[in-house]
């Protein structure tokens, strides 16, 4: 089987850190000469950088598309989540493709387990932990306490494997702001905590 990747170099790393069988040849954007036909495609740069493979209309091609719904994808894009922390999991979030293709089958050869979604903004895993990295923020913001102590309290109050400031910095602040500004239009619950969002913004604003 035949894939070609378009990720980060982080991505990238972590992508080939799995366990990747034999029979499978893996063919990075960027980096290797691209066959002509691939068995799957997966742009991991989706949402950041835009489509790299528009021109496969027929393959399956996953995207790594927590924000973005399958009503404005192409009919064989299949939604993963792929923020940073989340591609390491050992089951990966996925929402079919409008053509029903049998994505799962590349998905079987891989060996990767899977987990049928719903098709909403943040699925499941992204929008419960950017709740949680928001609430975080709330207190922070009012100076109940530190991010490092908020982060401890929250490891051994909870046995999360991470704080939700670790884990804010391993997706990086501005997934998680963008994703709680769509997930806020239909539920103000969602509303980003105004430290989070000055930290975003001068994110944003840095050169």
């Amino acid at each position: 089987m035949r894939i070609v990747l378009n990720a980060s170099p982080q991505q990238t790393a972590v992508f080939l850190s799995r366990t990747i069988p034999d029979t499978v040849t893996i063919y990075r954007k960027g980096i290797d000469t691209l066959p002509d036909q691939a068995d799957a495609w997966f742009d991991l740069c989706f949402e950041t950088e835009g489509a790299a493979f528009p021109e496969i209309k027929t393959a399956p091609v996953f995207v790594n598309a927590v924000l973005t719904t399958t009503d404005t994808l192409a009919d064989n894009y299949i939604r993963i989540n792929a923020w940073n922390g989340f591609l390491e999991r050992t089951i990966l979030e996925v929402v079919p493709p409008k053509n029903k293709m049998p994505f799962e089958q590349i998905l079987a050869t891989l060996g990767w387990n899977h987990q049928i979604v719903p098709d909403v903004p943040g699925m499941i895993a992204a929008s419960v932990i950017a709740m949680i990295i928001n609430e975080a923020y709330f207190a922070w913001g009012d100076e109940v306490s530190t991010k490092q102590d908020i982060d401890t309290a929250m490891k051994l109050g909870t046995n999360y494997p991470h704080g939700p400031f670790e884990w804010c910095d391993i997706i990086g602040v501005q997934p998680v702001y963008h994703l709680l500004q769509v997930l806020a239009k239909e539920d103000d619950r969602y509303t980003p905590a105004p430290a989070l969002t000055a930290e975003a913004l001068s994110k944003t604003n840095t050169p």
